[in-house]
């Protein structure tokens, strides 16, 4: 299977089609060859930095990434609303990610491995002190549920707004309040605990992190 880092270039070379969300969504009920390949080109780098920065992981990323489009294809005559068509995307990468988060957890839990060993830091472009405190941050998301820990990234880090998290996760809004209160009150407190991250937060940001 080609990875999706190759898929997007190819895709991106080819010519893109004039089309709105409305359009892609009724093209992709029924199956449309063009409309897979379009909504590849529309939605994949939004999933696959989503699940990169939910996991942690480039190549976890790009496996779950061609994971929801599958799953995207299979489900698209299910989709009431063709308006909704990025918000149904979304949705189904955050339900693939809950599962993987959930799965890494067991995962760790019968090979005996602290969850941030999951963590796949091997092509990151950072140096070595940076790596480890990512490192280290990551191992705090892990202590979070999978809930939390995903809207805290997305209201944070993918910048979110709480209506859309609540639509992407099929929560109510209260839940997604609860949730990030929960997250940030937890993080806050382990970032405290640790020296170097708590340098981090303070605004002393490592060179290397400023490009």
């Amino acid at each position: 299977m080609k990875a999706v880092r190759a898929r997007l270039s190819l895709v991106a070379g080819t010519s893109s089609r004039d089309l709105s969300d409305v359009e892609l969504a009724t093209a992709l009920a029924t199956a449309e060859d063009w409309a897979v390949v379009e909504a590849w080109r529309r939605f994949a780098p939004m999933v696959l930095t989503t699940a990169e920065r939910a996991l942690g992981s480039s190549a976890e990323a790009e496996d779950l990434t061609q994971e929801v489009f599958y799953r995207l294809v299979s489900t698209a005559k299910s989709l009431r609303d063709p308006t909704r068509l990025r918000s149904f995307v979304y949705s189904i990468a955050i339900r693939a990610l809950r599962s993987e988060l959930r799965y890494r957890r067991v995962r760790a839990w019968l090979s005996f491995q602290s969850p941030e060993t999951l963590v796949d830091l091997r092509h990151c472009t950072l140096d070595f002190e940076s790596r480890q405190l990512l490192q280290r941050f990551y191992a705090l998301l892990n202590r979070l549920s999978a809930r939390d820990r995903l809207v805290f990234l997305l209201r944070r880090v993918d910048g979110m707004t709480i209506e859309e998290i609540a639509a992407a996760m099929n929560i109510s809004l209260s839940t997604v309040k609860r949730a990030m209160a929960h997250a940030s009150d937890r993080l806050s407190h382990w970032v405290e605990a640790d020296p170097s991250l708590a340098h981090l937060a303070a605004g002393n940001v490592p060179e290397g992190w400023r490009s």
